[in-house]
């Protein structure tokens, strides 16, 4: 764990609240500056974006969008966080939008839901608020044999495939479960099915095992040069079929039917 230390970006060091909106604009300076990570985020941005038809003309909604730039990718996407933060649209808790009925074509979501302490409230405003044939579009950890290595052992986040859906109750960023997606859509997958029939699955596949990790994210240096971004990116493509193992994040996608 020294090592862990050693990499650790001088300013996350300063970090006692990761909870204090400070830390989230401070996190949203290192995305910006770190072309691997920034990278990262574009492609995911790019993945959201597809997952919507013809989104330019369409209400799309990201939920806890804190230090990233969607609007740079998608333009019109409305951005949002629990926190009051001066680089988005609305704050907001996802459990109460405030959004009208019917309202919304899509909600964007990068590592957001693991956060949430009650899914079960977000999921039942998430259908008041969708439009028929509307989106929920989810990048989350994911839950595989790398993934959890990494999770467990290098992550300052619980990682807790044994628990429940509800989160306990502590501060809006510093709380959460990253394998709350998998528990929820894989390990109680006949329990959601049953309690939001009207959500349907359309989407699950995990991906990304090298670049995040490579990227040291928002807490660790960068551990690869930024111009190998596209030669780690073809590798991860290479390695694909291997992504049910490998993955270490998700993507999930449901449909409002009915």
């Amino acid at each position: 764990m020294k090592i862990i230390e050693w990499l650790k970006l001088p300013e996350i060091r300063c970090i006692d609240d990761l909870d204090d909106p400070a830390a989230t604009l401070l996190h949203a300076e290192i995305i910006r500056r770190k072309p691997f990570l920034r990278n990262i985020y574009i492609d995911f941005y790019r993945l959201l974006q597809r997952a919507v038809s013809d989104p330019g003309n369409k209400v799309l909604v990201e939920l806890g969008s804190g230090g990233g730039f969607i609007k740079e990718v998608i333009s019109n996407a409305i951005t949002s966080d629990v926190l009051e933060l001066p680089n988005i649209d609305e704050a907001f808790s996802a459990s109460d939008m405030p959004f009208e009925q019917a309202s919304v074509d899509a909600f964007f979501m990068i590592d957001v839901l693991h956060h949430i302490t009650d899914p079960r409230a977000f999921f039942s405003e998430a259908l008041r608020c969708l439009k028929r044939s509307g989106k929920i579009v989810m990048i989350e950890p994911a839950n595989t044999v790398w993934s959890r290595f990494i999770y467990k052992n290098f992550h300052h986040e619980l990682f807790d495939t044994q628990a429940q859906w509800e989160l306990q109750e502590q501060g809006p960023v510093s709380h959460g479960n990253g394998a709350m997606p998998w528990i929820i859509f894989s390990r109680d997958r006949e329990i959601f099915e049953s309690d939001f029939p009207a959500l349907k699955i359309v989407k699950m596949y995990n991906h990304t095992p090298l670049r995040y990790l490579l990227s040291g994210g928002v807490t660790l240096r960068q551990l690869a040069p930024s111009i190998c971004y596209p030669v780690v990116k073809f590798i991860e493509f290479i390695l694909s079929p291997l992504a049910p193992w490998l993955g270490m994040f998700q993507t999930i996608e449901l449909e409002k039917v009915g």
